[in-house]
C-alpha cells in the first residue's frame, strides 16, 4: 500500500526521485502513465496486472471504453529507477499535466502519483472542502455490497 505525500523536483533532464518508502513494493521495473484529474501515475507491475484483469472487461463496442484503454496504454511506459532512486519522466506525459519543475509524489493506496505542485495545491484545497461529503456518499456506497 502506497501512503503519504511528499515534495520533489524534477531535474533538468527531466528525472525525479521516487520516495524511497514506495521503492520497495514497486521493485525494479514499473509502469508510468497518463492519470486522472491531471497527474501521472505509477503502478507496479503487479497492479498495472490486475489493472489490465479489469481493462479488459470493459465492453469494446462502446466508444468511452475504447477512449480510455487507448489514452491509457499508448501512454504507459516502462520504468526502472536509476542509482540515485530516480526516473526519467517523457516529456509526452509531463508536457500535457504542466509538470515543469515542482511535483507532489502521493501515496494513493494501490498506485502512486506524480502531480505539479500548483495543480495538486488547488486539487487538495477543492478536495478538502468537500472531504465530509464525500466520505458520507461513499460510506453509503459501501453499506449496499
Amino acid at each position: 500500500m502506497f501512503i503519504g505525500e511528499y515534495q520533489h523536483n524534477l531535474d533538468a533532464k527531466g528525472r525525479i526521485i521516487v520516495p524511497s518508502k514506495f521503492r520497495d513494493e514497486l521493485h525494479t521495473t514499473f509502469i508510468l502513465t497518463r492519470g486522472l484529474d491531471g497527474c501521472l501515475t505509477i503502478y507496479s507491475l503487479e497492479q498495472w496486472d490486475k489493472l489490465f484483469e479489469e481493462i479488459n472487461k470493459l465492453p469494446t463496442t462502446k466508444k468511452s471504453a475504447r477512449q480510455y484503454i487507448r489514452m491509457l496504454t499508448s501512454t504507459a511506459t516502462e520504468c526502472t529507477l536509476d542509482n540515485q532512486g530516480r526516473i526519467q519522466i517523457p516529456s509526452f506525459l509531463s508536457k500535457p499535466v504542466n509538470i515543469v519543475k515542482e511535483c507532489v509524489v502521493i501515496g494513493a493506496n494501490d498506485h502512486i502519483e506524480i502531480w505539479d505542485k500548483t495543480t495538486w495545491d488547488n486539487y487538495y484545497l477543492e478536495a478538502s472542502d468537500n472531504f465530509e461529503d464525500v466520505a458520507e456518499n461513499l460510506s453509503e456506497l459501501l453499506k449496499n455490497d
